[in-house]
């Protein structure tokens, strides 16, 4: 039987303590370490590894004898306490953004490829329920030539965190922290097609972001132009007046047919994944589906198999570049 993987855990807030309980539930892992400033977040996070050490700082936690660190950090730390943990040859999940811009994420990927280490980002609405069946049927043209897909993403409010708004350590606003996953399922969905260009809007409380250039963006609208003709809408926000908690949803139309994702009743974890023909809809995945941590599982496993660099990463540069074309 393989061994547990020996894990580093940087960040156990809210979400971090939720890809840590994936991850240990799973069998696969072992928590060996834990490092957050926040005394209650380590304390909860305890609970769920009470034989974990506890470290002072992020370089006290790398020296452990650990096969890989996960580190759902505030962004701004994201690209430096990665190329930490490549530099010294560990395997890195990391949450979204991986760098606050490009130019960030290019530095992790390279670091990645130059110590030959597995890197991961928790790209979750990959992994929603039916999600898999829907790239091989647009692999194998089963809707035709696509032409159009459709992305939203409202949040009725936004983060509670005072970071999440400074610019500085947080490289952007709704577009990173929401848009992100919009653009990279729809890229990943449609094979990676190369971007033609990019023609945003970003506003902050109603006025134009350039007007406010040391704010962040709570409302973003794109029209992306993609390789073979396809184009890509993308609008998120933070803070909108929805009548819900929130409305995300992505919509892919081709010649022979279109494909549904949807959230039910305002949801932010509960999806309904649907075929469109003409009038008609089939039900491809619906609730329950607890797909939260299953981006952090996948990591481990391919860990499990090897630590090696896997080449799908150069992608989170390709997906970083065109977020910053957002601002541009």
């Amino acid at each position: 039987m393989t061994r547990k993987l020996r894990l580093g855990f940087a960040g156990v807030g809210w979400i971090g303590r939720h890809r840590m309980a994936a991850l240990i539930d799973s069998g696969m892992v072992e928590a060996r370490g834990i490092v957050d400033p926040d005394d209650m977040c380590v304390e909860e996070a305890r609970k769920l590894a009470p034989d974990a050490l506890v470290c002072a700082t992020f370089e006290e936690l790398l020296v452990l004898d650990l096969d890989g660190v996960v580190i759902a950090t505030p962004s701004a730390g994201h690209a430096l306490q990665s190329l930490d943990a490549l530099e010294r040859g560990l395997p890195v999940f990391c949450q979204k953004p991986l760098g606050r811009d490009g130019d960030e994420v290019a530095a992790v990927v390279a670091a990645a490829r130059a110590a030959d280490r597995l890197l991961g980002v928790d790209l979750s609405y990959r992994h929603l329920a039916g999600i898999d069946d829907v790239r091989a049927m647009l692999t194998l043209g089963e809707l035709g030539r696509v032409y159009a897909v459709e992305a939203v993403f409202h949040n009725a409010y936004g983060p509670g965190k005072p970071w999440f708004y400074d610019r500085t350590l947080s490289g952007g606003g709704c577009v990173v922290d929401l848009g992100i996953h919009l653009v990279d399922l729809a890229l990943w969905l449609l094979g990676h097609p190369s971007v033609l260009g990019v023609d945003s809007r970003c506003f902050v409380k109603g006025r134009p972001l350039k007007s406010v250039p040391d704010a962040v963006e709570d409302f973003a609208s794109a029209r992306i132009d993609l390789e073979g003709g396809t184009v890509l809408d993308v609008t998120c926000s933070w803070n909108l007046p929805i009548g819900a908690d929130a409305d995300i949803g992505l919509r892919i139309f081709g010649t022979n047919g279109g494909i549904g994702l949807r959230n039910v009743e305002g949801s932010f974890y509960d999806f309904m994944l649907e075929r469109y023909d003409g009038r008609q809809r089939t039900t491809l995945a619906s609730p329950p589906d607890a797909w939260g941590g299953r981006a952090a599982l996948a990591w481990a496993e391919a860990l499990q198999v090897s630590p090696r660099y896997d080449v799908e990463a150069d992608r989170l540069v390709d997906l970083a570049r065109v977020l910053d074309r957002f601002y541009a």
